[in-house]
């Protein structure tokens, strides 16, 4: 086997150097002839690519395929990025439509507070919703104002469209407000234009209740509800909302103010409740002052 093996080299690597060179004069003659620069030459060069290349089409096939199939990737993988970079833009619009929205709704808000009507003489101090401190069982949210802004318990709140609450707690830089719909709370009203007075309850509903009212059958869906002012809690003629009929076909509030999106809230700086005057004396007899009852009771 080694002998034949022998043998065969001894034949066949004469032969293969043989064609090899002749092959690279071949191409050494043919890149020659290709690079002369004669007319006649070139006539020659098209005669031969007139011929020979029609017939190669079936060789060139696959390696067209193969580079339209790397230009359909490329193409590909440039619309793969395109398509990265706009869901990234339009991420980016998202949260710029987001911004916008917010920036918008507190626009409307700010608005809505400087067209809420209020009496002249009354006086406030704008505030920012910073959290809702409420429960099941308790209504109310937290501002950024507090005893430094010089808010005391019992003043009003308003958003730009009606009557919110009261403040019912205040710290240096914060204060808590009780919404109509706490069940502690308690609101007298009028309703209008009927003038009946009543009592607004709240009941832990989106609702309050409005109860005690002197002649129900004069009180119709719609009818305007605004403060009373009695007991010197609340300014008079604030408006709360419009009478509704509730499931339980009691008279209900529909809510002026928007509890959805509490901000802002204007709280209203409450007038000091006038001192009681000096008893005066009756048919003759000298009633004694009253600060001087206090310190006889007191000693």
């Amino acid at each position: 086997m080694a002998r034949h093996r022998n043998e065969d080299d001894i034949y066949f690597k004469p032969i293969r150097r043989v064609l090899i060179g002749c092959l690279v004069v071949v191409l050494l003659g043919l890149f020659a002839f290709w690079r002369i620069d004669s007319p006649r030459v070139e006539q020659m060069r098209m005669s031969v690519i007139e011929r020979v290349v029609p017939n190669l089409d079936w060789v060139m096939a696959p390696i067209t395929a193969v580079s339209r199939m790397a230009e359909d990737f490329q193409s590909y993988a440039r619309l793969f990025e395109q398509n990265e970079e706009l869901r990234r833009e339009l991420q980016q619009m998202k949260a710029w439509r987001e911004a916008a929205l917010q920036l918008e709704q507190e626009n409307a808000q700010l608005l809505g507070l400087n067209n809420v009507r209020i009496e002249p003489e009354l006086t406030f101090i704008t505030g920012v919703v910073t959290a809702d401190s409420g429960s099941p069982f308790r209504r109310s949210v937290l501002l950024n104002v507090g005893s430094e802004d010089g808010v005391q318990d019992g003043w009003a709140t308003m958003d730009g469209l009606g009557l919110v609450g009261r403040i019912a707690g205040t710290a240096p830089s914060v204060a808590r407000v009780l919404l109509l719909t706490d069940p502690s709370s308690r609101v007298p009203v009028i309703l209008q234009p009927s003038g009946q007075r009543a009592m607004l309850v709240g009941d832990n509903s989106a609702a309050p209740l409005i109860d005690f009212i002197e002649a129900p059958e004069q009180v119709r869906a719609g009818d305007r509800v605004v403060t009373s002012g009695d007991g010197g809690v609340f300014p008079a003629e604030l408006l709360a909302g419009q009478v509704a009929i509730g499931p339980d076909r009691r008279f209900r509030l529909r809510l002026a103010a928007d509890y959805e999106r509490l901000k802002f809230l204007r709280v209203l700086r409450g007038q000091p409740t006038p001192a009681l005057p000096e008893a005066a004396p009756i048919d003759g007899i000298d009633t004694p002052p009253i600060a001087a009852l206090e310190e006889r009771a007191d000693g």
